[in-house]
């Protein structure tokens, strides 16, 4: 392991985007196959909820303990071993079992939390003046989320393409991260490491400790927002085009595709609000996060009249804003996130901030549970009620320490 290597080398932080993209897309292309597996696996609602649930129980551990090891032991060791495991959880999810599904989507978890934290520190740091002296800050946080967003867009979009149409539809879909996740392999393993040798004597049990997130500006601008990043996304992706669905009609014959249309948008509009969302959150990250929390909040009212009336007119409207929602968030906590981190402490309190956002995944599981004591319309209403409670916070805070 060494420090940066002498001379400018500015387009050292691509392989290390293109392998977060490559996990990105293995994460997410199992999202618009929830459709598929419902139509062709006799899958129930609670069934899919839990599989995108259960990916959290995989990433969460991963992003807070392996975050911390890689700012201990550097980024390189743990981002390829995590692009091992991408291709490892893609494969166990081509066995098409239940009991593989729920492997594979652990295993993915594993792989994303520990790519996650890892990779966005590793791409600040090669998009920092030692590699890149014509850098501007933020760059290193845009590159890191759209990379990450990509792949979450494009995963599910042609995963559910290739399960609409293509022939075996439940492997097809699979094969292209396969090809993808492979080739990115090697330049990984060529990329510069970015933590010196001397970090490697701190003690692990001190690295995990991430003592940034005490800082109050972490606490009071990151922690309310960060849940909204994948709360707003997963609702798009794994509980509306369900109800579609479940309420029959012409519409429903091509809900695999539509399904990936809609994971399209969503995380396609993740990507193109990005910039403006870097560019509100230049001085000041509460613009954008109030940006993102009203996108949430418009995306979760239209998605109640669609919950009530099930139909793509208002469908694709409350994936664009949910989408919107996503990146504004994402962006507005990973610059907070990265402002207030001790130097140290990048990749564990960034960890910290994923782990965060995460916790949105147990979303569409939650809202399925609770159709027992409600529909979908009133639930959706009351999780509107608390995007409205958080843009009201990130509204009136007006402290700057």
């Amino acid at each position: 392991m060494s420090g940066p290597a002498p001379g400018p080398r500015p387009r050292a932080w691509l392989p290390v985007a293109l392998a977060m993209f490559a996990i990105g897309w293995g994460v997410n292309q199992f999202v618009s196959l929830l459709v598929a597996y419902r139509r062709d696996e006799a899958l129930s609602a609670l069934d899919v909820s839990a599989l995108v649930g259960v990916y959290a129980l995989g990433l969460i551990p991963a992003l807070l303990v392996l975050g911390p090891v890689s700012d201990a032991r550097g980024r390189a060791p743990v981002l390829r071993v995590a692009a091992l495991v991408s291709v490892v959880a893609t494969a166990v999810l081509l066995l098409d079992q239940l009991w593989a599904l729920y492997a594979g989507r652990l295993l993915a978890g594993v792989a994303s939390g520990a790519a996650f934290a890892a990779g966005s520190a590793w791409v600040r740091e090669l998009s920092g003046p030692a590699f890149d002296p014509t850098t501007v800050p933020g760059t290193g946080a845009r590159r890191a989320a759209t990379a990450l967003s990509a792949g979450f867009g494009l995963g599910p979009l042609v995963a559910g393409l290739l399960a609409q149409w293509a022939p075996h539809p439940l492997t097809v879909a699979y094969l292209p991260h396969l090809v993808l996740a492979v080739a990115i392999l090697v330049p990984l393993w060529r990329a510069p490491e970015t933590v010196p040798r001397a970090t490697a004597a701190v003690p692990l049990g001190r690295a995990v400790r991430v003592s940034s997130v005490r800082e109050p500006r972490f606490r009071r601008l990151v922690t309310p927002v960060a849940p909204w990043v994948f709360t707003s996304a997963t609702v798009s992706l794994a509980v509306l085009p369900g109800l579609l669905v479940d309420a029959g009609g012409a519409a429903a014959e091509y809900a695999v595709a539509l399904n990936a249309v809609v994971a399209g948008l969503t995380l396609g509009t993740g990507v193109l609000v990005q910039p403006l969302a870097r560019r509100l959150a230049a001085h000041d990250t509460r613009p954008a996060a109030r940006l993102g929390t009203a996108a949430v909040l418009a995306g979760l009212l239209v998605a109640v009249g669609y919950a009530l009336l099930p139909t793509p007119w208002l469908l694709l409207p409350a994936a664009l804003l949910l989408g919107a929602g996503y990146g504004s968030c994402l962006v507005a906590g990973l610059l907070e996130t990265q402002r207030v981190a001790a130097p140290h402490e990048l990749a564990g309190l960034t960890g910290v901030f994923y782990a965060l956002t995460y916790l949105g995944f147990a979303a569409p599981l939650v809202l399925a549970a609770l159709t027992a004591l409600a529909p979908y319309p009133v639930l959706l209403g009351a999780l509107a009620g608390l995007a409205a409670l958080t843009l009201a916070w990130t509204t009136l805070d007006r402290r700057t320490a």
